[in-house]
């Protein structure tokens, strides 16, 4: 009986470690538009740095062209009184761990995204990564 187990125990380690995929991103893995929402809390409009943050909402269109070049065109909330739709393009970095990098110029502000890619590109998690900011996103192959 305990022959068994042993053997069992082995043969259960062994397809465990052999059978396991890892997952292997680059640039190319994101070549797609995707739907995005996005939202948490920014600086206050007043430019008062002293008032709190305020908060923001985005929903829009993000695309990816395999290469590193992204674009996003959006709408965009600030304090439940603000609407703006805009557009905007950037640049995105992908490494093999399927973690990454956005980055997007508002105006003479950058905007930067730490992401990762889930179910082989087909969602996107990302955080800004830019002080006065607590927001995240949530992005879905079209």
């Amino acid at each position: 009986m305990k022959r068994i187990l042993s053997v069992s125990f082995v043969l259960a380690v062994v397809m465990t470690t052999t059978s396991t995929v890892y997952a292997q991103c680059s640039n190319a893995t994101l070549n797609a538009k995707y739907g995005f929402i996005d939202s948490g809390f920014t600086a206050s409009p007043s430019r008062d740095r002293a008032a709190p943050e305020v908060p923001i909402a985005v929903v829009g269109v993000l695309a990816f062209d395999g290469a590193g070049n992204a674009s996003q065109s959006f709408t965009l909330v600030i304090n439940g009184g603000i609407a703006l739709p805009g557009s905007n393009t950037g640049t995105y970095s992908i490494n093999s761990d399927c973690t990454g990098s956005i980055s997007f110029s508002v105006g003479d502000a950058p905007v930067n995204f730490n992401i990762v890619i889930i179910g082989g590109g087909t969602e996107v998690f990302g955080i800004v990564t830019v002080g006065g900011n607590t927001q995240t996103f949530d992005a879905k192959k079209q």
